[in-house]
């Protein structure tokens, strides 16, 4: 069956370049002679009806804003086979017969359960800051999530020297510590805890204790969330060292912002591609980009597979504390 009509959702967290990714998946329907139909608040959104055609002039403007025009939201009704049967009948009834979905694992898994009971095919964009999806060395929204924390702590690097004051600064990642590390690394932090890799706190204050005697008076500690609390690291070393501690959680604002130009490009670029994959008859994929080059994997592969950090990162930045 060929393409005639796609929709397009984000859906999960939201992170900077969907907007990017909606605008290339229209004007690259749209220049290949499809329809294609805007669904708003994600699957939740599919279920409410809340479907609306697009032109090319509904995603003029927005490849430099962050979030989503299209919005984002989490649907537990989806999850059930009644709320399935219910996401195909209405795409059925709108003549959808293509979806292309931009979000996490969680999304792309919602993808594989409707095409398994409807005709549609599905076609997967990776957008999440957290940058955990396998099958892609990147995805949409982690550099800009890197260069946001990255940029708060250049700044608060300044004050922690001025005022001889040592900063625990926890950024998102829940399971995984590919911020923490990708900003740790660029900060020039003195220590990153991340999830994947066991820590000792006393290791810890040992480090801080030997960097005091040698004369220094300030550091950075970047903390996951999934691996520690900053409040709590630092409520652990303040009692144990001459320090003047802080504690700073940069949270949300990590996911928010004008996208950068790599974000930009690699939206812009699975966009096109993941519209190619489906009037090339694929469906089931996610499409993503593996050295350099644009690739398609099962999506079935993100939920098999696991995305390993490169702990030699983490090697480097320990190097670059001493």
């Amino acid at each position: 069956m060929s393409v005639k009509r796609i929709g397009v959702l984000t859906s999960g967290g939201d992170s900077p370049g969907m907007n990017a990714a909606i605008r290339a998946v229209a004007r690259a329907a749209l220049y290949n002679g499809l329809e294609v139909y805007g669904i708003k608040r994600g699957f939740a959104g599919l279920l409410n009806e809340e479907i609306e055609p697009m032109s090319s002039l509904s995603v003029g403007g927005i490849i430099n804003r962050g979030g989503t025009i299209l919005r984002s939201a989490r649907c537990e009704e989806f999850k059930t086979p009644e709320g399935l049967q219910k996401g195909a009948a209405i795409l059925d009834k709108y003549g959808i017969d293509a979806l292309a979905i931009i979000g996490g694992d969680g999304s792309m898994r919602g993808g594989v359960e409707l095409s398994r009971i409807s005709p549609v095919k599905v076609m997967g964009l990776p957008g999440t800051i957290d940058n955990d999806i396998p099958g892609t060395d990147y995805s949409i929204g982690f550099d800009t999530a890197v260069n946001t924390a990255l940029e708060a702590i250049d700044k608060v690097r300044d004050t922690a020297y001025s005022h001889e004051r040592v900063f625990v600064i926890e950024v998102m990642g829940r399971h995984k510590g590919f911020i923490a590390l990708e900003v740790g690394l660029a900060g020039g932090a003195e220590a990153i805890l991340i999830p994947e890799v066991p820590y000792d706190l006393v290791d810890l204050l040992d480090k801080l204790r030997e960097s005091y005697e040698r004369g220094k008076r300030s550091s950075i500690i970047v903390v996951a969330e999934g691996a520690a609390r900053a409040e709590d690291v630092k409520k652990f070393l303040q009692e144990h060292t001459p320090y003047h501690m802080r504690a700073l959680v940069l949270g949300h604002m990590q996911r928010g912002g004008s996208p950068t130009a790599f974000d930009r490009v690699l939206a812009t670029q699975l966009g096109v591609f993941a519209v190619q994959r489906l009037l090339d008859g694929h469906t089931n994929e996610m499409v993503g980009v593996e050295g350099g080059r644009l690739v398609a994997v099962p999506i079935e592969y993100i939920h098999t597979a696991t995305k390993t950090i490169d702990l030699r990162k983490l090697e480097v930045a320990s190097m670059m504390a001493i």
